[in-house]
């Protein structure tokens, strides 16, 4: 690989731009890389290690910026979390319910996942006093959805803007079990009330309107919690009082970050990869059955489970994609993926419609406006919706100056876009990469080939 196709401009103020400039005679991508470990599992069995009883291993740990966020709030809480690395991690729990009141404001960073998770158990900590924050991105982000059903669950909680934005303080409380129906399908919000109902006398039970992805579940029965699951009508519920008890984890690879080099792969021409160790969940592949209904050249090999997840290599080859609709209870399954998703319907023929996917416009960034705004700049055709976008492929992008908004998911997007265009693209912040991926750079120069 060229050094003039890829390189790293860091800033006074310490951002980095990223500038990708394709050789003349274009690139190709091929090798075998693994992507980091899945971040959704990272978070939680950080969190489930430091409430179980006796010590939790974790092997694949992701090394991003929202794990080190977790790790550190329950070590403020009086968890012992050794440093962080892919290796090896070894958590000491404290038992449930024996979270410490923190000397400081627990900072979650950029990590919704940290906060909204973290508040159920925060709640459930009768008598002890908690205050919780994020970076500026987080604090913009909207928490009503945990905090009005954990408030149902008699939780006492206050905020800015009537208990939504953080700051969020957290008083304790005892609290009641509840049946919630989730007027959204989310993970999070899922997780949050599940982790609540871990300390709360009686049946927890939340029904969803679609299947989200059911991480906490696979690992809270894998630590011991008493939970049952009903899919024919999306519920989940969990007894209280539970106990949990440390388990040695595996992490697989994160499907999300592997969908970078699955659509690199696919809109490159000439292009072979193969992703190894990537978590296939049946609830976080809607991001392949997409790519399947585009007609992407993705085969699955050497799959087998790994602690209770289902794994297995991803081999990607260059195809003419096509376009489709994107919508419905598919939506939940791939929300993550979608940044990237609308750069492979730029390179798609005909026009892609994405719907359904309102939940974008508050994650790290409004990833609707924002890949709209950003792909439109460099000349391709996409027309924001209210929940979603309209992508009409086939328009050859040209390098121009584009922007992160400190997003980590919209910068590799860019990226992936930059490697098939006509001339230089920059990417202002690129360094929000490394939220999830740390690594992402690198792996980029080592699968970029001259063509």
């Amino acid at each position: 690989m060229s050094s003039s196709i890829i390189t790293v401009e860091t800033k006074e103020n310490s951002s980095q731009n990223l500038i990708i400039q394709p050789a003349s005679g274009g690139i190709s991508l091929g090798g075998r890389i693994r992507v980091p470990g899945d971040k959704s599992i990272s978070h939680r069995a950080l969190m489930l290690g430091a409430i179980a009883q006796g010590e939790t291993q974790i092997q694949g740990l992701l090394l991003g910026e929202d794990p080190r966020s977790t790790a550190a709030c329950f070590q403020a809480m009086g968890a012992e979390i050794s440093p962080l690395n892919s290796e090896l991690v070894t958590v000491k729990g404290i038992g449930l319910g024996n979270l410490q009141e923190p000397l400081e404001v627990l900072n979650a960073g950029n990590s919704g996942t940290t906060l909204r998770l973290m508040l159920g158990l925060l709640a459930s900590h009768r008598g002890k006093f908690f205050t919780v924050t994020g970076d500026d991105s987080l604090r913009s982000r909207p928490m009503s959805r945990v905090v009005k059903p954990l408030q149902q669950m008699g939780a006492a909680i206050w905020g800015r803007k009537g208990n939504s934005l953080a700051p969020l303080a957290v008083q304790g409380q005892s609290l009641k079990p509840i049946h919630y129906h989730s007027p959204i399908a989310s993970a999070q919000v899922k997780s949050c009330i599940l982790l609540a109902g871990l300390l709360t006398e009686g049946k927890t039970t939340v029904t969803e309107p679609a299947l989200s992805r059911d991480h906490s579940e696979r690992m809270l029965k894998a630590f011991g919690a008493n939970l049952t699951v009903d899919p024919d009508t999306h519920s989940v519920t969990v007894q209280g009082s539970a106990q949990l008890q440390g388990q040695n984890v595996i992490v697989p690879g994160d499907i999300s970050s592997a969908a970078f080099w699955l659509i690199a792969g696919a809109i490159v021409p000439g292009s072979e990869l193969v992703v190894e160790n990537v978590g296939v969940n049946p609830t976080r592949t809607g991001i392949l059955e997409a790519l399947a209904m585009m007609g992407a050249d993705i085969h699955r090999e050497n799959e087998r489970e790994v602690a209770g997840e289902p794994v297995a290599d991803l081999r990607v080859r260059h195809s003419s994609l096509k376009s489709c609709t994107i919508a419905g209870d598919i939506i939940p399954r791939l929300i993550d993926e979608i940044p990237i998703l609308a750069v492979a319907a730029v390179f798609a023929e005909g026009t892609t419609v994405i719907k359904d996917a309102e939940e974008l416009r508050v994650k790290e960034s409004d990833r609707i406006a924002v890949m709209a705004q950003q792909l439109n700049k460099m000349g391709a055709q996409v027309t924001e919706l209210p929940d979603g976008m309209e992508i009409t492929g086939g328009t050859p992008l040209v390098g121009t100056e584009v922007d992160s908004y400190t997003d980590h998911r919209i910068a590799m997007s860019l990226a992936i876009a930059s490697l098939v265009t006509q001339g230089k693209t920059t990417i202002q912040r690129a360094e929000a990469a490394s939220i999830s991926y740390p690594n992402f750079v690198k792996t980029l120069e080592t699968v970029c080939h001259q063509g």
